[in-house]
């Protein structure tokens, strides 16, 4: 399982600050942490960054693989900054990943072509122009247009993680289930199977603090069961990483919390807020 580190952020006021002043020590000090934790992989957020974007991307790569010797997933609608960070990139430690493309012509248009240009790896969001995929078959559909793009333009499959595109389970609780099952389909798509990364901490948003654990906590594992490989997360959260090593949540949390959850998941149980409570 590739776990791929989350924390450096620019939504993040101290790693906002850092990207700003181009001060090394927070975001390095962020960076070691994450991988002594156990990411093999860290998401480098630096947002549109429509001034200074491909300088920044340059600066924030060549910074954090000082100290920290993992490929790097950049994470930047700013075509120049995925450009400038490819080149820094040090590949010495693994193949840089481009996070992402879509489905969406325009998307697939604009990175899939610089991703066989480096020949780096690629995410493929399950998501295009129509809206929402509906269900685990709307997915997959999409996931063979990411595929047909990489073919034409002269990049490899398996530089391709396909994301089924998360949603919040509040308000989303089918989506849970689609997404699980996509992951399963996605395997079914290629020989070898096709890899699959998912953005964990989003079936949590809204949901109370007290919450958030256990749902990302069972939603891995339920995606773990289905195949899949790779995962956007927060290696910090201790009781996270433990589920991660044991392969199984009733080691952190109640037996019966977890059962109850993994049935919210499959949309036996109407999610609430106070589902755990009822």
């Amino acid at each position: 399982m590739l776990l791929i580190g989350e924390r450096i952020n620019v939504i993040t006021k101290v790693q906002r600050e850092a990207m700003k002043n181009r001060d090394p020590k927070p975001i390095q000090e962020m960076a070691v942490k994450q991988v002594k934790a156990g990411a093999n992989m860290l998401d480098i957020n630096i947002g549109p960054a429509e001034d200074d974007g491909p300088e920044l991307m340059d600066w924030i790569v060549k910074t954090i693989q000082e100290v920290a010797q993992v490929p790097l997933c950049l994470d930047t609608t700013n075509l120049a900054a995925i450009k400038a960070g490819l080149k820094a990139h040090n590949n010495q430690w693994g193949r840089a990943v481009i996070n992402s493309t879509s489905g969406e012509t325009v998307r697939l248009n604009t990175f899939m072509p610089v991703a066989a240009e480096f020949q780096c790896d690629i995410i493929g969001l399950c998501l295009s122009g129509s809206g929402l995929p509906a269900d685990a078959n709307d997915r997959c559909a999409i996931a063979v247009d990411i595929m047909t793009k990489a073919d034409e333009v002269g990049l490899p499959l398996d530089h391709i993680y396909l994301d089924p595109l998360v949603l919040m389970l509040n308000g989303n609780q089918e989506h849970a289930q689609h997404c699980i099952h996509a992951v399963e389909m996605f395997q079914t798509l290629n020989d070898p199977p096709m890899k699959s990364v998912v953005g964990l901490s989003n079936i949590a948003n809204t949901a109370p603090a007290s919450m958030k654990g256990i749902l990302t906590a069972v939603f891995f594992q339920m995606l773990r069961d289905a195949g899949l490989t790779a995962a956007i997360i927060d290696t910090l959260e201790k009781d996270f990483m433990e589920v991660v090593q044991t392969r199984n949540p009733k080691m952190v949390y109640r037996s019966d919390h977890v059962e109850k959850t993994e049935r919210v998941i499959r949309g036996e149980i109407m999610y609430a807020h106070s589902f755990l409570e009822v």
